[in-house]
């Protein structure tokens, strides 16, 4: 529990640093790499439970609603902006274990489809909720797409590659060096 939750306060930590804010909210942020760690090293249940902690903490330290203007978009915002969307980083583990014996690809595996989960969060919400903020004459859908995947795209790239190289280096469940794989 106590390493879940220095995970996750690394998580906020690099949260902090500075990237460039898009206009209706996110950004590049490196908050993704420390809890797909925790359910690499933990599992999906702590993964999960580190993802949600985070969610909460996020709302706490900068919740923005601009979008909500009825108690039911709120609900949504909070379930595809913030709870589902950081939570479902502690899946990764479960798609990690589906390259078998090839650890360091599982891991990369892993942290893209841990990314393409949070980014269909963020592309549901852009559809139901901040669609008025589309341009004129672009589908709504094309927008949340083009705006979401912005951020989206890096981040999870640059979460793939730092816990692909991370994941090879050591081992997140012994923290022991990694031998060798074999193809």
């Amino acid at each position: 529990m106590v390493e879940a939750a220095l995970l996750v306060a690394v998580a906020v930590a690099v949260d902090l640093i500075p990237f460039p804010k898009w206009p209706q909210g996110g950004s590049v942020s490196l908050c993704m790499i420390p809890i797909v760690f925790c359910a690499y090293r933990n599992g999906t249940k702590w993964g999960l439970a580190s993802g949600f902690v985070l969610s909460c903490v996020q709302m706490v330290m900068g919740l923005s609603l601009p979008a909500a203007k009825t108690f039911g978009s709120v609900v949504i915002c909070l379930l595809l902006d913030y709870i589902l969307a950081f939570t479902v980083f502690g899946t990764a583990n479960i798609f990690a274990k589906l390259c078998g014996k090839f650890k360091t690809a599982g891991y990369i595996v892993g942290a893209l489809a841990a990314g393409a989960l949070r980014f269909i969060c963020s592309f549901l919400s852009g559809i139901v909720l901040w669609g008025e903020y589309a341009p004129e004459g672009v589908p709504v859908w094309l927008y949340s797409l083009t705006y979401n995947g912005s951020y989206m795209l890096p981040n999870t790239i640059i979460a793939a590659v730092v816990l692909g190289l991370l994941c090879s280096i050591i081992d997140p469940k012994t923290l022991k060096p990694r031998a060798k794989e074999h193809a």
